[in-house]
């Protein structure tokens, strides 16, 4: 497989933080790769050393073919970058933005106005073309960001939190649109720290933690690794603590715990015996109960077997919660 980003040893180091940690990362042709991660764990300098706006301390990467430390300037013909604060300008119009935009990347002429109208068609903000880019939201100023970085029709598009700031109809899109360019051979990379997210779009991981990347799979290879104890979700008409301690003192070896919405979970042991012991509970205790599943392991399990840390910590954004 064609390789378009590969990254051996990539280290950033600023005075004395270790940003990123001696990073290997390879990025296939169509792929919609993403690097999941905490917030601070080092994803948005990746990309800027990627893009060529930050100097590697050591290592190096090729993207598209072209060494980021001398050849960047070619290489930024042929990819789009969404970075973490937008480029654009306020007291440009949506559609004076994008113009300008397509006049930097050397769109030809005769197709600009086509390409801008098309993106704000895209992105819903055609009924805002004329309104200065210092009005809009948090959410349409990322929108209109991003249908900046696609204005020249990347071949590789470098997505920063894609989907931050914007509201639930918007993320939506912005889902449905980075799975239309996929299907058209555009290369993604992003970077997330919303798990649900990793899972829904990407065709490979890879999970940073501290400026490491601890590992890198396939998401349902990733959940695999945490599918080595069975566990059972039992819903109950009504729950109380007692509910848990008996559970849990008719199975010791066991780990059994609170979840959301009535419902108790079972981890560990032989599935035919836990729900043996947890029927025979009900009818000594007299509890009723409204369903049984056995769950599968979700990214959010093998977050937490991978890196030891609780999925909490992915849902803190940048400056305390902004």
């Amino acid at each position: 497989m064609e390789k378009v980003v590969d990254a051996e040893g990539l280290k950033k180091v600023y005075e004395q933080v270790v940003a990123v940690d001696g990073v290997n990362l390879e990025v296939y042709k169509g792929e919609v790769f993403g690097l999941l991660g905490p917030n601070g764990a080092g994803k948005t300098t990746i990309i800027r050393m990627l893009a060529g706006l930050s100097k590697p301390t050591a290592g190096n990467a090729h993207v598209l073919g072209f060494d980021i430390r001398s050849e960047i300037v070619e290489a930024k013909k042929y990819f789009g970058v969404v970075p973490e604060v937008s480029n654009l300008y306020d007291e440009l119009s949506a559609f004076d933005n994008l113009l300008f935009t397509a006049r930097l990347y050397g769109v030809p002429h005769s197709e600009r106005r086509t390409r801008v109208e098309g993106l704000l068609k895209s992105f819903g903000l055609y009924g805002r073309k004329d309104d200065p880019f210092g009005t809009f939201s948090r959410g349409m100023k990322r929108a209109l960001t991003i249908a900046a970085a696609l204005i020249h029709r990347p071949r590789l598009l470098f997505l920063d939190e894609p989907t931050a700031g914007l509201d639930v109809v918007a993320a939506r899109s912005m889902r449905i649109l980075i799975d239309n360019l996929r299907r058209e051979g555009v290369t993604i990379f992003l970077t997330t720290h919303y798990l649900e997210e990793a899972d829904l779009l990407c065709d490979r991981i890879g999970i940073l933690v501290k400026g490491k990347v601890l590992t890198t799979d396939t998401p349902d290879n990733l959940k695999a690794l945490a599918e080595e104890e069975s566990v059972i979700e039992i819903s109950f008409k009504q729950l109380s603590s007692k509910t848990v301690e008996g559970l849990s003192a008719r199975m010791p070896q066991l780990k059994v715990s609170l979840a959301n919405h009535n419902r108790v979970r079972v981890s560990g042991g032989v599935p035919v015996d836990v729900l043996e012991k947890v029927i025979q509970y009900s009818k000594d205790e007299e509890v009723e109960i409204d369903e049984i599943n056995c769950i599968k392991p979700s990214l959010e399990d093998a977050f937490m077997k991978i890196t030891g840390l609780s999925p909490t910590i992915m849902a803190i954004e940048k400056g305390g919660g902004k």
